[in-house]
């Protein structure tokens, strides 16, 4: 979270003259109102001032962050206001403060520590600080801070450009599993790409979930996609784009031609009237890799039950022995908490069997196959 994302012109006020603290934490709560920041503001100074009986959060350098996490506030954010001659807000070094940032945090999360993080991440640059004390409108205030925040945390602003780039190709990448193919085949198509200069980015279906999911403007705005999959994907978001049906397998080995495919409009435009919308299969998959893809599918899904169901019986076994019941009639169950962890893990293996069923028939049929399965 940005602190430019935090901070509105509103919530600026250059050149204030403040008698003493109580006003000048009146005019940042005023700041915070005006901006709708706010559910109710009398309760809100009441945790500032709280707060400032606790600990004074005068940092030095002629700089204050009075801060408070309650109810009162419907968004986090952030208010300012710079103080030519200065107020004593009783700093450790008996210099008035001239620039003070007042964060105001909601209930129910910690982003004013992230925002109090950042701050005083960029406060320590002593000629920033300066800058902003001279700062003669908000506008050019808020202007200082965004340049400042882009020069410190560059990798914010790299990723919302990225998030604005129109990608001439999309790919998406799946293999039964989730593991290794998945993720190779995302970056063959990527190295790939590089080199024919095609802007792309790739969608992996892997063990982890779905990553880099594509969205509506970037299927809207792109040349076509490659599906290069093994198993069942949602591919009826791309209705009426060029499609490329491949094995995972080519992602790896063929990425420079799938990619000659969308860039070259070989592709014909897919509609999901014309193929069952969880069909991501190239026509010409055979027999033989249709049923390892369908029961790869049951596979991958039967595994956590698997690993977890050992797991649960495991650390039975291991409450029994510690607590010197091995070789005793009913090992692993003696203990009533080694009982508990060996029944959970009972109940996940015996359901192994049902959820690799389901699976294997929601592969071959979708959805209205899980329940049969």
């Amino acid at each position: 979270m940005r602190i430019s994302d935090l901070l509105q012109i509103d919530g600026i006020a250059i050149g204030v003259k403040v008698a003493d603290k109580a006003e000048a934490i009146d005019r940042l709560v005023s700041l915070h109102r005006t901006c709708g920041n706010l559910i109710d503001s009398d309760k809100f100074k009441k945790e500032i001032l709280k707060r400032e009986e606790i600990d004074l959060t005068t940092v030095g350098m002629e700089i204050a962050v009075p801060h408070a996490k309650c109810s009162a506030v419907k968004v986090p954010s952030l208010a300012a206001i710079t103080v030519p001659d200065g107020v004593d807000l009783g700093s450790p070094d008996g210099k008035p403060c001239k620039l003070i940032f007042m964060i105001a945090a909601t209930e129910d999360g910690d982003e004013y520590l992230n925002v109090l993080s950042r701050l005083m991440q960029l406060l320590l640059d002593a000629e920033f600080v300066s800058r902003l004390k001279q700062a003669k409108s908000a506008s050019e205030f808020l202007k200082i801070i965004n340049s400042k925040e882009a020069e410190k945390f560059p990798e914010d602003f790299v990723n919302e450009k990225k998030s604005k780039t129109k990608y001439r190709v999309l790919a998406v990448t799946a293999c039964p599993t989730g593991i290794a193919h998945t993720y190779m085949a995302a970056a063959a198509l990527k190295k790939a790409a590089k080199r024919l200069g095609v802007s792309i980015k790739v969608e992996t279906n892997g063990a982890g979930g779905v990553k880099d999911a594509l969205t509506a403007e970037e299927i809207s705005q792109c040349d076509g996609i490659i599906v290069a999959v093994d198993k069942s994907v949602d591919v009826s978001r791309f209705d009426g784009k060029p499609v490329c049906f491949a094995r995972v397998i080519d992602g790896i080995n063929k990425p420079e031609e799938l990619i000659t495919s969308i860039t070259s409009n070989l592709m014909p435009s897919f509609y999901c009237d014309q193929v069952s919308p969880s069909s991501a299969s190239p026509p010409s998959e055979t027999f033989r890799r249709r049923i390892y893809k369908h029961l790869m599918n049951g596979v991958s899904h039967m595994l956590p039950f698997v690993v977890a169901g050992g797991i649960f019986i495991a650390l039975a076994y291991l409450i029994d022995l510690i607590a010197g019941y091995a070789g005793l009639s009913g090992f692993g169950t003696v203990n009533e908490v080694a009982k508990w962890f060996k029944t959970i893990g009972n109940f996940a293996f015996s359901l192994m069997l049902p959820v690799l069923a389901g699976f294997i028939a929601e592969s071959i049929a979708d959805r209205p196959g899980l329940l049969v399965g």
